[in-house]
């Protein structure tokens, strides 16, 4: 199934049904080892404009078709990534260095995530709305309220969950009568194109999917701007979204940014199941997550004993490769590694406690502890986006709510607390778009709203609430009896 999308290492793109070449190429190498994975296409301006408008003409008879229809082609779909999950982890692995664990985990999670957007799709009704509802107006009028496709929709994932994140995007647009332009993050765009790939096996029809790959920096402006993009699904940095935002214009959209996700920690807490729980929010796939635990506000009275579970838990933590099953693995690239390695210097320099950590190999950072981390470092508001955990001591409730409402983010938070009272108290005053109880920050399941506010992000994600984004309603006024 996946011969057809490369030649010798070099990738094509999917473009009307066919497997296309272009003039230049990127090479994508590995994370892991710098070893060549692959090239892919740079796609000029002039081979994007021949893709949008194959799109937009391709868009109108997938929506004339029936929603089981487009339901059955992505039950087809989520079966074709069940019998491929080895394999697409292994593209995974060499690419991004996802370890082997988190890779399937996110695959088989997509499997299931277009499984039931196919289904919920099939629930995707209207209503009738009477016009003597309102005041002054008698039963001589009906509406018929339908949901409608949007038109063609540009789906940009990031390198972090290529195949998950880009699915995310693709079924709901799809399911909802929408064709997709799926421009993959640089690296990461090889794991993107098998899932493109894996939508085309399932029956897909000619461009409805096509994909778009190269430099953001060259082609995302265009893309972004272009008059027959009919919304944007982004998912990336907090810096390129506002960019986006500006210059999209009314283009309607849905970002998911960065974060700065602060589990507090109260008097109460079960502190062994907290700090196992944290280490895992914060470490898993080295940090390189929007929901990592990224910083940790502890009420001073429970911060030592605190820090004594974490340290236990980072312990265990292996270091190395994907394949061996490591979960602390190279990063996406030496600037990444640089600019975690700059937090991690300004904390020091600034009267910070390192606990553990603090070395690093290339673009391999070891898990790092600070404590005593104070509001003027750096480390307190940036989002490191990689496997280096914060704690900052509190003395109160109040204490740990200001300082983590005072962050740009509001993506989530955590409070671990076996008080419920004083758990929703603190949730419902908390800037974020979704607050855990006793659980570690974390995406799902994928049918619960999820979304950010301030600098985390607009609109809601969630299978339904994807789905109505990229649908919108359309009324028909009947005149009864005029």
């Amino acid at each position: 199934m996946f011969d057809s999308i490369s030649e010798d290492k070099t990738y094509k793109n999917l473009f009307n049904g066919e497997w296309v070449s272009s003039i230049n190429t990127i090479d994508i190498f590995s994370t892991v080892d710098n070893s060549l994975v692959g090239r892919i296409p740079a796609m000029s301006k002039d081979e994007a404009s021949v893709v949008i408008e194959n799109s937009k003409s391709s868009q109108k008879e997938w929506a004339a078709m029936a929603i089981s229809a487009r339901a059955a082609i992505l039950h087809k779909c989520a079966n074709l990534i069940d019998e491929n999950v080895d394999y697409l982890s292994q593209i995974m692995q060499k690419e991004i260095a996802k370890d082997n664990h988190s890779c399937i985990a996110e695959i088989k999670r997509t499997a299931d995530f277009i499984r039931f957007t196919a289904d919920a799709g099939k629930h995707l009704e209207g209503e009738t709305i009477g016009a003597d509802n309102f005041p002054g107006f008698k039963k001589n009028k009906i509406s018929f309220v339908t949901r409608v496709p949007v038109g063609t929709v540009l789906a940009i994932s990031p390198f972090n969950y290529p195949i998950n994140l880009s699915a995310s995007k693709i079924a709901p647009a799809l399911i909802g009568g929408n064709s997709v332009i799926l421009k993959p993050p640089t690296q990461g765009s090889i794991s993107a194109l098998h899932l493109a790939c894996i939508f085309h096996e399932a029956g897909v029809p000619r461009g409805v999917i096509n994909t778009i790959t190269g430099r953001g920096s060259e082609i995302g402006d265009y893309l972004v701007t272009h008059k027959d993009i009919n919304f944007i699904n982004f998912t990336g940095s907090t810096e390129v979204g506002l960019h986006i935002a500006l210059i999209a214009g009314m283009v309607p959209m849905i970002m998911e940014l960065g974060g700065k996700d602060a589990a507090i920690i109260l008097s109460d807490a079960d502190i062994q199941g907290a700090a196992k729980d944290i280490v895992t929010g914060a470490f898993s796939y080295s940090g390189q997550r929007c929901t990592a635990v990224k910083r940790v506000l502890v009420i001073e009275d429970v911060a030592d004993i605190l820090i004594d579970e974490l340290m236990k838990n980072i312990k265990l933590l292996r270091v190395g490769n994907p394949e061996d099953g490591c979960e602390i693995t190279p990063l996406i690239d030496n600037r990444s590694a640089d600019y975690i390695q700059e937090l991690i210097d300004d904390a020091i320099a600034q009267g910070a406690t390192l606990l553990f950590g603090n070395k690093r190999k290339g673009n391999l950072v070891y898990p790092t502890l600070f404590d005593n981390i104070t509001t003027n470092m750096r480390l307190a508001w940036e989002e490191p986006f990689g496997p280096v955990l914060p704690v900052i001591r509190v003395k109160d409730i109040n204490e740990a709510i200001e300082i983590a409402n005072k962050s740009v983010y509001g993506l989530q938070s955590s409070v671990y607390t076996k008080n419920i009272d004083d758990a929703f108290n603190i949730a419902n005053r908390l800037e974020v778009g979704t607050v855990q109880i006793n659980n570690k920050t974390e995406r799902g399941p994928d049918h619960f709203p999820f979304s950010g506010t301030k600098s985390s992000g607009m609109g809601t994600q969630g299978i339904r609430y994807s789905i109505e984004a990229m649908t919108r309603p359309k009324a028909i006024v009947l005149l009864i009896n005029p």
